[in-house]
């Protein structure tokens, strides 16, 4: 795309008539099929359409999904789930990566409106005999279109000539409305009238688009020690391999570096974002760039392009992935600033100005400008993350792409899409939902959210509910309780309980989720004034004892739900969930079962959200979320504690933070 491309005004959709039976508000559709929906491999998604017709008779409408090569590949009965309102839903597979296509069919359904009005005028003997006739001039023609020799078939000609054979109609409906013959025209219907809607893409991607568990951790930090003179030695891409056997015992599956480039010294900050850097402060990673190099260089405490290297190929071997923190903005120091100028913006004063976020200032950081040069600007980045993809990298975390231009984006993910479709993007968007959903459906496969400031059970809920059926098509949520930017009041002040609780629901809520290193040790304790970390390691060196995360941390606990995750398939999915009401504010209820098409797997969830007290409630289980009969009790499994109960429709929880806080339940159904 030029940078004149940008500005061409997009084209309507082509006029066209409306069908014979109307199909409208086909859903997931993105900016009328501009861009495509998401969806990715081995998850089902739901196909949406309002479907209508004049008069009385039947209708009835399928979903279509059809492959990257344009071969049908599966065919659904979609289901009225709004009588009244004529709202039908089929939930559809996609099996490999690509861009799929969606459509609809619908058609009058001359069987079922025989079937209706036969059952109905039989019943009162109105027109006996003539309902009988033509039954059976339906199910001929029926017969003719299905496979010859076909159980089907040969179900449907039977019925037809035992109609024929004449007798009492009440006698003779019952071979037309026979279980065989109405299960033949449901997979061989007779189609009359048929109706196209439009095509729509969905771009599937990989699983790990969808499902994943990451653990960030700041290179620079392993490995590193302070000698007696309170000099500090830098960990090293070496030393951060080794911290891989202890990320991949917690069971996390992808282990994301923040920036590993060299850092500015100009404007460079001291410890807890002090304005000075005193002698030995390593400064902020994300002040990217000196002469040593910038964003396609490695900082030279860190190691050598063949330390990155041997860091991925351990990855490799434990089954991680690698994930690159991309920031991208330059210090003073940066290559960029003296070879390209025109990539920054220039104030009146001759100044290049630097990145604000008022109140906060960020001296040692210059915003890049997209308008200057667009095209160089493009070339560099592009080049930028194909090195490191040369290297290694499967996945991107992209800090704050919502202060870039969303065509620089878009252009930049189809690229992506087309040479390097399994690389994934994670979005750091934490903005207003418009420019977030736009991020997602341009093409970013995951994004942070509003996850971490969401502390109240009802708010939480509509969240849940929101990302599960109203957005899903444009976005992936990751949750993450804290990173490296974020210590947020409710985690401040729960201690361990609160990382506990926040840890269980980020686990269970999202299919994709994160941690910062430290949180397995509840690191609690803010910098006056702001919400994240004191002696953050954004700005300092940080050596830690993992071992205390067994003993008096949460490090089992993090293995055990990493491994809650790994065996339940309802929890590695987003548009599954259910919400069941509780006696009390503080105790959320909710399930996540499969999808429809997928194997069957039911779990719930049930959380105390309060860190300092423990709570009871009654649940009102909604057993049809649970795919159970209403008369029926449940036996389920507590993953965490090992306890097998029988529930009810309305169970009894109480919950102690500092001790049972949360069940997360395996549902057997007797």
């Amino acid at each position: 795309m030029t940078a004149a491309a940008e500005s061409e005004r997009p084209q309507r959709a082509p006029f066209a008539l409306v069908g014979r039976i109307p199909i409208v508000d086909v859903w997931p559709v993105i900016e009328d099929g501009r861009w495509p929906a998401k969806a990715t491999v081995g998850e089902a998604f739901p196909v949406r359409a309002t479907v209508f017709r004049e008069g009385h008779d039947a209708w009835s409408v399928e979903a279509v999904l059809t492959r990257p090569d344009g071969t049908e590949f599966q065919r659904v009965r979609m289901v009225d789930t709004k009588p009244g309102l004529d709202r039908y839903e089929g939930w559809l597979v996609p099996d490999t990566p690509g861009r799929w296509t969606f459509h609809i069919e619908s058609w009058s359904d001359p069987y079922r409106t025989w079937v209706h009005d036969a059952v109905l005028k039989i019943e009162a003997d109105v027109d006996s005999q003539l309902m009988i006739d033509e039954g059976i001039e339906v199910l001929e023609r029926a017969a003719q279109g299905m496979p010859a020799g076909s159980a089907e078939a040969e179900a449907t000609t039977r019925a037809a000539e035992a109609m024929r054979a004449g007798g009492d109609p009440k006698q003779l409906i019952s071979h037309g409305i026979a279980e065989p013959v109405k299960a033949a025209l449901e997979r061989y219907p007779l189609r009359d009238m048929l109706t196209h809607s439009a095509e729509y893409e969905v771009k599937v991607d990989r699983e790990a688009a969808l499902y994943g568990s990451w653990y960030e951790f700041f290179p620079r930090s392993t490995g590193a020690f302070q000698n007696a003179d309170g000099s500090w030695v830098s960990g090293t891409l070496r030393t951060a391999a080794d911290e891989l056997d202890r990320v991949k015992d917690m069971g996390f599956t992808v282990a994301y570096l923040t920036p590993i480039h060299p850092i500015g010294t100009t404007n460079r900050k001291g410890r807890n974002n002090t304005l000075t850097a005193e002698p030995g402060d390593p400064g902020s990673p994300y002040g990217i760039g000196s002469h040593e190099g910038g964003h396609d260089a490695i900082h030279p405490e860190l190691g050598t392009f063949d330390d990155f290297d041997a860091f991925v190929a351990k990855a490799r071997s434990l089954d991680l992935e690698v994930a690159l923190d991309i920031a991208l903005q330059a210090s003073p120091d940066h290559p960029w600033v003296s070879e390209h100028p025109e990539w920054f913006t220039t104030r009146a004063d001759g100044s290049i100005a630097y990145a604000e976020n008022p109140p906060k200032k960020y001296q040692d950081i210059y915003p890049l400008n997209f308008d200057n040069d667009p095209e160089g600007i493009y070339v560099a980045i592009r080049d930028m993350l194909e090195l490191w993809v040369d290297h290694g990298v499967t996945l991107f975390r992209i800090d704050n792409p919502h202060t870039k231009p969303l065509p620089f984006w878009h252009r930049l993910l189809l690229e992506f899409e087309e040479k390097h479709p399994d690389v994934i993007f994670l979005a750091e968007a934490f903005t207003k939902p418009p420019m977030l959903q736009t991020l997602g459906a341009i093409g970013f496969h995951q994004s942070y959210n509003y996850f971490a400031w969401r502390n109240e059970r009802e708010e939480i809920e509509d969240y849940l509910l929101e990302l599960a059926y109203e957005t899903d098509h444009l976005v992936r949520p990751a949750f993450w309780p804290t990173t490296h930017d974020i210590l947020t009041p409710y985690m401040q002040r729960g201690g361990i309980p609160a990382f506990a609780i926040r840890a269980i629901l980020a686990a269970t809520g999202a299919p994709t989720w994160g941690i910062y290193s430290g949180y397995e040790l509840a690191e609690n304790i803010a910098r006056p004034g702001a919400e994240e970390q004191i002696d953050n390691e954004k700005y300092q060196f940080k050596a830690r004892d993992y071992s205390l995360g067994e003993s008096t941390g949460i490090t089992p606990l993090l293995t055990q739900l990493n491994a809650i995750r790994a065996a339940h398939p309802a929890l590695q999915r987003l548009r599954n969930v259910a919400i069941h009401p509780t006696s009390s504010d503080k105790i959320i209820c909710f399930s996540k079962r499969s999808n429809p098409g997928e194997p069957s797997d039911t779990v719930i969830v049930v959380l105390n959200l309060d860190p300092f007290i423990t709570h009871d409630a009654l649940i009102d289980l909604d057993f049809e979320a649970l795919g159970v009969p209403e008369q029926m009790a449940i036996d389920v499994d507590d993953e965490l504690s090992g306890q097998s109960f029988e529930w009810g429709r309305r169970p009894f929880v109480r919950l102690d933070p500092r001790g049972s806080v949360a069940h997360i339940l395996s549902v057997r159904v007797p």
